[in-house]
């Protein structure tokens, strides 16, 4: 059943009330690269996000807690998987109040965003969504919400729109994409908008550092879109994909439910949302300049181990 939409906070526009966008949590990774740093920790390979690796909290419980002020948990969606089900349940609860997707078997990005584009325009049609990965360490978190919901606002009032926060680099770092911003948007926001005039997926080191002097933005892939602008990018872009889930709204709540979601998944093809969808659709994608160190991320034992660091020192606590 569809929840309602309560207007939630003015952004930019004093005449309309923005409605509360839906938060789709990515944690759904294996955290393969992460495995011998959390074996060491944890005494076993326990996906990143299920781990305390910034403090007390896990990185999903953290990014839950981060995004709760902004956008209320009965209108957050977790995209997990099934193996990780015991992990769930520690950070969530038997009776979460947000809503918990298991995928069957990992399928990507693409699979991951569109299923839940899937769920949220079946139960809320026009909806707008913000798509967070909790692999990230975030140093302020309320100024960074703050943009984050006026990214939706702007996405709320032109529907065709994806727009993704870009964080300002302090290296020429290989591992990231990379963002080449274009033509700024006239839209009236507080942080600078522009089109993306290229994306580009772990550069060499030349490439890294000419973007770096160029003023380019690292790809956090956090981003706002209705959900029917993502779906319309994944027929567009990744369309096999996409058809399969797209039988899925007929299942929901039924006892075929499970067995829908396996066939969906038994042939659906690998996708990233970045390289296979974002960097080819042809709707509008902008990205959104987040302040300099607010965002770093924590992909690589050595860049969790650099920000495990400095919150132990005080300097990147996520409050």
């Amino acid at each position: 059943m569809a929840h309602a939409i309560e207007p939630r906070r003015r952004i930019d526009d004093p005449g309309a009330a923005v409605k509360s966008p839906w938060a789709v949590v990515l944690a759904g990774g294996e955290g393969v690269r992460l495995r011998p740093l959390t074996r060491r920790l944890f005494g076993e390979p326990r996906p990143k996000q299920f781990c305390p690796l910034l403090g007390p909290r896990t990185l999903l419980r953290q990014t839950l807690d981060r995004i709760g002020p902004t956008i209320p948990v009965e209108r957050t969606v977790v995209i997990g998987m099934e193996s990780h089900a015991e992990f769930l349940v520690r950070d969530l609860g038997e009776r979460p109040r947000a809503t918990v997707l298991k995928q069957p078997i990992g399928r990507g990005t693409a699979a991951a965003v569109l299923l839940a584009a899937q769920w949220i325009e079946a139960h809320d049609p026009g909806a707008t969504a913000v798509f967070f990965p909790c692999d990230h360490c975030i140093a302020r978190e309320g100024e960074f919400m703050a943009q984050v919901a006026e990214v939706a606002g702007f996405v709320q009032r032109r529907r065709p729109w994806i727009v993704l926060l870009g964080a300002q680099p302090d290296e020429p770092e290989v591992e990231y994409g990379w963002i080449r911003p274009g033509p700024a948007v006239e839209c009236g926001l507080h942080w600078p908008l522009h089109r993306v005039a290229r994306f580009q997926e772990k550069p060499s080191r030349e490439a890294a550092q000419a973007m770096w002097r160029d003023g380019c933005l690292w790809n956090t892939f956090v981003f706002a879109a209705s959900a029917a602008a993502v779906l319309d990018a994944g027929r567009e872009c990744v369309p096999s994909l996409t058809g399969r889930l797209a039988r899925l709204p007929a299942f929901w709540g039924s006892e075929h439910e499970s067995w829908a979601m396996h066939h969906a998944y038994a042939l659906a093809p690998t996708a990233s949302f970045s390289r296979g969808v974002l960097e080819i659709c042809t709707g509008p994608v902008a990205v959104s300049t987040l302040p300099a160190g607010v965002w770093r991320d924590i992909g690589s034992p050595e860049r969790a181990i650099r920000a495990m660091a400095r919150v132990a020192e005080g300097r990147a606590w996520p409050s």
